[in-house]
């Protein structure tokens, strides 16, 4: 496949956004489905304003936390239990956003935080390794966000806003 049709076959319609990131990259970074697709579609239901503090669950090669930063300006904690923080780190500072995303290791149920600190809590195709309990969210996740917040899993889990 030429690098041409390669960049077509990543041009997905109604994703303006993450069709500008280069597929080499994204094909080095995946650990599953497309998370800058994810990702992108996720933006477009859930409100994301600068500035905005995210806790990114479950991120992988923290290509979902770097889209996030860059796109729309949050600060991203780039938790992941599997990833090297250092190779995320590196990637976080390939794009000159290491100032505005945190990897942090972490296993999802010893997640330390402030009542209320994040503006709103994402997890892109993770959510399935760590919250198969009915309980999870309200139980793990949920005290983290402040009133009004958000949580949002991929689509086998997820909560709406949180008031």
């Amino acid at each position: 496949m030429t690098k041409q049709e390669l960049a077509l076959a990543f041009q997905f319609e109604g994703l303006i956004r993450s069709n500008s990131y280069d597929p080499d990259w994204i094909i080095a970074n995946m650990m599953g489905p497309n998370v800058m697709w994810l990702t992108e579609s996720l933006s477009q239901v859930m409100k994301l304003e600068p500035s905005m503090r995210v806790l990114d669950m479950g991120c992988g090669k923290a290509v979902s936390s770097i889209f996030l930063a860059k796109e729309f300006g949050l600060q991203v904690w780039a938790a992941d239990l599997w990833i090297d923080l250092s190779d995320n780190l590196e990637r976080i500072r390939a794009f000159g956003l290491d100032d505005q995303v945190f990897p942090i290791r972490v296993e999802a149920h010893d997640i330390p935080s402030a009542s209320g600190f994040f503006d709103a809590i994402v997890s892109m195709d993770s959510y399935h390794y760590f919250g198969a309990d009915d309980l999870y969210l309200r139980d793990r996740f949920s005290h983290m966000v402040k009133p009004g917040g958000c949580t949002q899993g991929d689509r086998r889990g997820g909560q709406g806003p949180r008031g």
